[in-house]
């Protein structure tokens, strides 16, 4: 599949998120194309075994998903090789994956999930309100979040990075290296406010649009130098275009995405953290982000929890 054509598919998806429009709620294989998705296929998922004779005593979360006999999940759909859908309405990427990997942990088969694509500012109320057993994409873990639902992990952990041209080796020092460079972003974003706060451009060179997949087809027009974001995201961007697009790999935040789960559910949180720990132990967590955002050239590990 052409970059181009990813781009173009993905900032349709991102503007109907962007309008908050909630998802329908579809099966993990199955539905039409609706709430985004990329042109091409997944390709096969990675094979999970369902654990058999799961018990999380004092979850009422775990206990009604365990009599529906499936899960719902909340997910993304316009971030490719993190949360996106092909043209069958198969879900793909790393933050799928690790959806799909917690529920067969619990014993309910990965490919009865459904999903609910959840715009960012009702994350929150979805969770708290039971519309979802729990939600996997780019969810920062935040100490204001903490009062309104709780967190398992973090399962990976992104920072502010920059996505350049290939052959563009003048920014690899990164943010240092950004005076009098074109920066694009999304408007009203955490990343590129850094960039105003921090000075690290001239205002005149900061362009700013609905969605990322714009400023991307931007960079690959030459009209800007540099895109940025959590490197998450970039990182599924660049994994996308090898040949085309990279991350410079000098992180200067810190953003830890953790599973979102009810508040109150301390049982299904510690389930869910065993889970994450067996991935990272087994070598499951390193294939699945391998087959995903690994794509893009850049290596990970997986981070140390933090229970709580």
């Amino acid at each position: 599949m052409r970059m181009r054509n990813l781009v173009a598919v993905f900032g349709v998806a991102a503007l109907a998120l962007t309008a908050g429009a909630c998802g329908k709620d579809e099966p993990a294989a199955g539905g039409g194309n609706g709430g985004g998705g990329a042109s091409d296929s997944c390709g096969d998922l990675h094979k999970f075994d369902t654990a058999s004779g799961v018990a999380v005593a004092g979850s009422t979360t775990f206990t009604k998903a365990q009599s529906r006999g499936n899960l719902i999940v909340g997910v993304k759909a316009d971030q490719p090789n993190l949360g996106y859908k092909d043209a069958d309405g198969k879900r793909c990427g790393f933050d799928i994956e690790v959806a799909r990997m917690v529920s067969a942990g619990l014993g309910l088969d990965p490919d009865k999930i459904q999903y609910k694509e959840i715009p960012s500012a009702n994350r929150e109320t979805a969770i708290s309100g039971g519309e979802i057993d729990y939600y996997v994409g780019t969810y920062s873990i935040t100490d204001k979040r903490k009062k309104q639902v709780s967190f398992a992990g973090p399962y990976f952990i992104a920072g502010q990075d920059l996505l350049v041209r290939k052959d563009d080796t003048s920014m690899d020092a990164g943010k240092t290296a950004l005076k009098g460079k074109k920066v694009c972003s999304a408007t009203g974003s955490t990343p590129i406010q850094r960039v105003k706060d921090e000075q690290l451009t001239e205002a005149s060179n900061i362009s700013e649009f609905k969605t990322y997949s714009e400023c991307v087809s931007q960079l690959l027009d030459k009209k800007v130098d540099t895109v940025t974001t959590d490197d998450a995201i970039l990182k599924g961007y660049a994994a996308t275009a090898p040949d085309e697009l990279r991350v410079v790999g000098k992180p200067f935040s810190t953003e830890k995405y953790g599973i979102g789960l009810p508040l109150a559910d301390k049982a299904l949180r510690t389930q869910v953290n065993t889970i994450l720990e067996k991935s990272a132990s087994d070598g499951t967590w390193k294939a699945i982000y391998d087959e995903t955002l690994g794509k893009s050239g850049s290596d990970s590990t997986p981070p140390p929890l933090e229970k709580y």
